[in-house]
């Protein structure tokens, strides 16, 4: 079995113990072995990035540009080959884990743009004879975790950024999915970025990321997952003076208005609610549908979800793969029994399913599922699942909707569907999401605009596009007497 190991100042490093990597399409199917290291790889990690940092934060920035575009280039010629691995690890569809490659290799050409783009401002002083300059540097070492629904996605949104504005990285990607992070992890060490300015750690969470987090030499953590760590990190980073940035799950209200061309109303809620086994953050759960198009829109969704072919992520013709973890399912099957439990109606799904393809491998397979007649107050309305679970509530009108849409303490993204100008340009300013959709899924968005949410969705500045040096860089004001 193939043994992958941490990356340390530019060295293959072994951890203290490797655990495996499972298809979760086929059980018995393991990817290779992946390091488990401990807080001593932290430390040595953080140390290789320090030593790094003076040479690398000061740095031509036509170096710069260089290296990201070079990785950008990487990926984008690798794509099938790592999109087929992304798919095997995480159980994304095939062409779903390509496009997510795609999107990795195209950030880090952004990224390496921005490079040559660094701007700051230079003002005139108040006071006679002295000149004002406004510019951003990088702030130091930067501790990366990521989540394993984006393996190479998440990983590159925020260490192109981080390595653009002049930082130093510490990755720790999610336990499930090691083998994109070290395929990138590859990658970058192999286009000619000094030793140290980016490091790979793999383990687990409860080891690396706290060791990351309270590490006196760390300038910054940026964190995606769940909301109980999100939060326990932003109380450790506050402790510490370091800087944080959280992105941490959502609730998404997808509104179907009586006047929405039914057809696409039904895609986007199926795209949004289904695909990528609803392990999305942007994936809509509440569909918020107006009393006049409410029964022929669950009868069309009803058929909808019952083209959605469940099996092996890499076969071709399957539209959901599995769920990613035994530990994933069980929680999902939970909610559909907690939602049975509070009065929802089980409309479709509810229950592990086999492989569409015959092919007899065990896998974490579950149908497509769907509530109906819920109420807002319900758990399955108000927590968030992370599977392929959406429910539907019905409402009278467009102001009852947006009110539920809006009563949640989550705010990532929201979606509306409807002909109506009127009540598009109301819901865009009305909504209380970081992001908002018309006549769009909530699932699925450009990588060069900001990314982000509000409530207990987001925390700090945004990610992506150029809002990304709000976070990753400091602003220094500099006076000069002429």
């Amino acid at each position: 079995m193939t043994q992958h190991h941490n990356l340390i100042g530019g060295q293959w490093t072994p951890g203290a113990s490797c655990a495996p990597n499972t298809n979760p399409s086929d059980l018995s199917d393991v990817i290779g072995e992946y390091a488990q290291g401990g807080a001593d790889d932290v430390q040595a990690a953080v140390a290789a990035a320090t030593a790094a940092f003076p040479a690398w934060s000061t740095s031509g920035i036509q170096a710069r540009h260089d290296a990201l575009d070079k990785i950008g280039n990487e990926i984008l010629a690798r794509k099938e080959e790592l999109g087929d691995l992304l798919a095997r690890e995480e159980g994304k569809t095939r062409p779903e884990a390509i496009g997510e490659v795609a999107r990795a290799g195209q950030i880090f050409k952004f990224f390496a743009g921005e490079c040559l783009r660094l701007a700051g401002e230079v003002l005139p002083s108040v006071r006679p004879n002295i000149g004002v300059e406004i510019t951003r540097e990088p702030i130091g070492v930067v501790g990366l975790i990521t989540p394993w629904n984006f393996p190479i996605a998440i990983p590159a949104w925020k260490i192109a950024p981080a390595l653009a504005y002049g930082n130093c990285v510490v990755l720790k990607p999610a336990d499930l999915v090691p083998g994109c992070a070290w395929a990138l992890a590859e990658i970058i060490h192999k286009s000619g970025i000094p030793a140290g300015v980016f490091n790979l750690v793999m383990g687990r969470g409860r080891v690396i990321g706290e060791a990351l987090v309270n590490h006196p030499g760390v300038a910054a953590i940026s964190f995606t997952g769940s909301v109980g760590v999100g939060r326990g990190i932003a109380e450790a980073c506050a402790k510490s003076g370091k800087k944080v940035q959280l992105e941490m799950g959502g609730k998404n209200p997808q509104i179907v208005l009586d006047d929405a061309d039914l057809a696409q109303a039904v895609e986007l809620s199926a795209q949004s609610g289904f695909y990528s086994t609803g392990q999305r953050c942007t994936a809509s759960s509440r569909l918020i549908v107006t009393d006049a198009i409410y029964p022929a829109f669950v009868e069309a969704l009803q058929a909808r979800m019952a083209r959605i072919k469940v099996g092996d992520a890499r076969a071709a013709g399957t539209d959901m793969g599995p769920v990613v973890s035994q530990a994933q399912l069980e929680q999902d099957l939970a909610y559909v029994e907690i939602a049975k439990a509070e009065g929802a109606r089980l409309a479709a799904g509810g229950e592990r399913v086999a492989c569409h393809t015959g092919s007899g491998r065990q896998g974490f397979f579950m149908a497509p599922t769907l509530f109906v007649d819920t109420a807002p107050g319900m758990r399955i309305n108000r927590e968030e699942v992370f599977g392929p679970v959406a429910s539907v509530i019905r409402v009278q009108d467009y102001e009852e909707a947006l009110a539920v849409a809006n009563d949640t303490p989550f705010g990532l993204s929201a979606g509306i569907a409807t002909t109506s100008l009127k009540h598009a340009t109301h819901f865009k300013r009305h909504s209380q999401a970081g992001m908002v959709m018309v006549n769009l899924p909530t699932a699925g968005v450009d990588y060069h605009v900001p990314f982000g949410g509000r409530k207990g969705s987001s925390y700090g500045p945004r990610e992506q596009g150029r809002y990304a040096q709000e976070f990753y860089t400091t602003v220094k004001t500099a006076y000069t007497l002429a």
